[in-house]
């Protein structure tokens, strides 16, 4: 992950560097660093009743420099860290109580990240909790380039509840677990074993453990005394800010967050705010994802969802060939057939020069909120170029699909498939194959083959046909009244076998067809009553050899 993906909340580090620094110089200053108890500050002298807290509390050099950083110079700091801090506490402490913790550990948080759900450090921890990313899997934490959970406030709290109890367990002190969470178990159990030590302060004196570990114990002791009491410590008038409130939906995979928020009367940034775990401002393809929204906003979203469109367009990156580069290893890096890397960069060989800059194709589906529920083909995803390479779509073979059954959810041909993936024959296609293909080629390149001319086009000439009958059977020709004269004059039953109808009335019976898409709970039976037509219509007009429809299938209908 880098910096760039991050969103919603200010972008920093857990805290400031030069701060940072300035801590370790002053705590490496001769004299400065006391190794274990005071006896110069006793608790009951700095009037600190240790009953407050559920977390062990001693004060030594250590322990008062930070007690007074925190008034001084870091004061404005620890205001905001105050502020924010009651977005979060109340959710923290009841996971900690439930699972018999210390409920001070609340502020372990608070000098991890501030209480900053965004907060990124140089060490590629993140979130809340600073995890970093072997961690906060092996704690069950979802981790990839659309989703990190270590920025989830209550998932990672949960995984970081865990993971103090099992340091708690391994160590049965709570100074070492939350040194060990800082450093890892593994360097504060070797550290221990080194110089056989037992407790915390005995590996703070020697070199066992960074100087970054050695001052994260008492630095997390001055923040547990001062939070506990602010006022006492003059940290008054704080803007302490409201938990976050929120309700969760259903949302299909690649919808951005700016049309949930059009759907439901909010804005982006709320959602962000809400979601601050989605890394690139939508949700993850391919599966429903459960969304948290502003409270009181769920039936308004759900009434909106049908309205949502898939709109598929076609990005592409830059590829400079490298030394040890081959066409597989670069389909294989970005999981591309080599016949639609070869296509998409015009070339005719395998053979890549170093330096060589190949554009990668890589499709992506996202929703859009349609208006008037607009026609279908007005949602098909046009590219940003003239070229046909913009209409790609990458498509793998499942199971048992075959290649009609692909060629017929695209408006395709098996033919047009297999010649823009070079295949000799349909049986050479296999599951899993990855296959290139250009379901809204421009017209010229439709022409090659005009029995191959899209579904689309077939309903637009069959609707301007119509539309040219219906113009003129609203101006009657003497040759039609005659006509007409005729039909009224003739007998009913008689025996003539010619049946005459007039414009009007075939424009009446032959209506155009159009588009139908498919919305969940839809069925054959009830789509054809829709139209006033039947299930056998629709199956004839679609091909459809059984009754099976999925959401989103794009039907040609036309009202009985």
């Amino acid at each position: 992950m880098t910096a760039t993906d991050l969103q919603d909340e200010e972008i920093s580090s857990a805290e400031p560097e030069e701060t940072a620094q300035e801590e370790l110089d002053a705590l490496n200053a001769p004299g400065a660093w006391e190794y274990g108890i005071s006896t110069t500050y006793s608790l009951e002298r700095l009037g600190i009743d240790p009953a407050r807290y559920d977390f062990p509390i001693m004060v030594n050099k250590q322990v008062l420099y930070y007690l007074e950083l925190f008034q001084g110079k870091q004061r404005n700091y620890f205001t905001q860290w105050l502020a924010r801090s009651t977005m979060y506490r109340p959710h923290i402490e009841a996971e900690l109580k439930k699972a018999g913790l210390p409920r001070d550990l609340v502020f372990l948080a608070m000098i991890e990240s501030g209480y900053n759900p965004s907060a990124y450090s140089p060490a590629k921890a993140c979130g809340l909790w600073q995890f970093i990313e072997g961690t906060g899997s092996r704690y069950g934490l979802r981790i990839d380039s659309w989703v990190d959970e270590r920025r989830q406030p209550e998932k990672a709290t949960r995984a970081a509840v865990r993971y103090l109890s099992n340091l708690y367990a391994q160590f049965g002190d709570w100074y070492l677990a939350v040194a060990a969470y800082n450093a890892g178990e593994k360097k504060i159990d070797t550290a221990l074993k080194t110089i056989n030590a037992t407790d915390f302060w005995e590996i703070a004196a020697s070199e066992g453990i960074f100087m970054e570990t050695k001052r994260y114990v008492p630095k997390l002791i001055a923040a547990i005394i001062i939070a506990r009491n602010p006022e006492k410590y003059g940290f008054t008038d704080i803007s302490y800010r409201k938990p976050q409130e929120y309700e969760t939906v259903s949302i299909p995979g690649g919808v951005s967050l700016e049309v949930v928020a059009a759907t439901a009367n909010t804005s982006a940034k709320e959602l962000r705010a809400l979601n601050n775990e989605l890394r690139k401002g939508q949700t993850p393809p391919k599966s429903e994802y459960t969304l948290r929204i502003p409270t009181g906003t769920r039936e308004l979203i759900a009434g909106n969802l049908d309205k949502l469109r898939p709109v598929t367009t076609t990005v592409y990156l830059t590829h400079t060939v490298k030394k040890d580069d081959t066409l597989d290893s670069i389909c294989s890096l970005y999981n591309i057939s080599k016949t639609t890397l070869l296509k998409a960069n015009n070339l005719r060989s395998a053979r890549l020069p170093k330096g060589l800059r190949l554009q990668i194709p890589s499709t992506s589906t996202k929703y859009v909120l349609a208006k008037n529920r607009q026609p279908s083909a007005e949602r098909v995803a046009k590219g940003s170029g003239k070229d046909n390479r913009q209409q790609l779509v990458k498509y793998t073979m499942k199971p048992g699909e075959t290649l009609a059954a692909v060629a017929k959810q695209y408006r395709v041909s098996p033919q047009q498939i297999l010649r823009w993936n070079n295949i000799a024959h349909p049986s050479k296609v296999k599951q899993g194959q990855q296959l290139a293909l250009y379901p809204t080629l421009p017209t010229a390149a439709l022409a090659e083959k005009p029995e191959e001319t899209a579904a689309a086009a077939k309903i637009a000439a069959v609707s301007k046909e119509t539309a040219e009958k219906k113009k003129t059977a609203s101006v009657p020709t003497l040759e039609t009244a005659k006509k007409r004269s005729v039909a009224k004059a003739q007998p009913a039953g008689s025996g003539s076998k010619t049946s005459v109808r007039t414009p009007a009335v075939a424009a009446q019976k032959e209506q155009p067809p159009t588009w139908y898409v498919v919305k969940r709970g839809d069925t054959l039976t009830t789509i054809a009553k829709k139209f006033q037509s039947s299930p056998q219509n629709i199956r004839d007009w679609n091909k459809l050899s059984g009754n099976s429809l999925q959401t989103g299938d794009k039907l040609i209908v036309k009202k009985g």
